[in-house]
């Protein structure tokens, strides 16, 4: 197979996936941001690998792209950011704490945890998400495939339904942006454009 034939067939693909898009989890993801928001609550997001960058990038356009001009914040923070902290949970205790044992230092009844796994079974996400639904927080999980035990755990899920992890992560970046676009909206009603953000 040549270049082309590659590129027409993944964009085929990701065409298919996207016709078949969770239009009702996304809405409901975005009532749960913007619930967090107007209560104050914190907004957790993590993930692994590409997952993690793709957690970031939320982070970035929550907290910048959506609410820099206004006085009220939102309260998001990306675990997989803190790189030592990772490394020293890590390395003295398990990678699969590296998550959880960041959000117990900050985490409050009500908190929002999104959890972002391409399998869905990422142990250090699921304990992250364990632990927030078992100190009465609520929590989302962005998966692909057939979602894993993510999609099974969480009050919302959203999965790209593809055996593939590409397009996966393709489609978690496109839900982010679509997030965000909603979310600025919501807080920015009659604003006529974005280009700003």
């Amino acid at each position: 197979m040549n270049t082309k034939e590659l590129s027409t067939r993944y964009l085929t693909e990701l065409k298919d996936l996207l016709d078949r898009f969770d239009h009702e989890s996304l809405e409901k993801i975005v009532d749960l941001i913007l619930s967090a928001y107007e209560k104050e609550n914190h907004i957790f997001v993590m993930g692994n690998g590409g997952s993690g960058s793709t957690a970031s990038h939320f982070a970035c356009d929550i907290n910048k792209g959506c609410c820099m001009d206004l006085d009220k914040k939102f309260k998001m923070i990306c675990v997989n950011d803190s790189i030592p902290t990772m490394l020293a949970l890590a390395n003295d205790v398990s990678y699969d704490v590296v998550f959880v044992e960041q959000i117990k230092n900050f985490f409050l009844p009500g908190d929002l945890v999104i959890g972002i796994s391409g399998s869905g079974n990422s142990e250090n996400v699921l304990q992250a998400i364990r632990y927030a639904n078992e100190n009465n927080g609520t929590t989302i999980g962005l998966s692909g495939y057939s979602g894993g035990k993510l999609s099974t755990i969480v009050n919302v899920s959203l999965i790209a339904d593809i055996q593939d992890m590409q397009k996966t992560e393709d489609v978690h970046m496109i839900v982010i942006h679509m997030i965000m676009q909603a979310v600025h909206q919501k807080l920015h009603p009659g604003m006529a454009s974005m280009a700003a953000c």
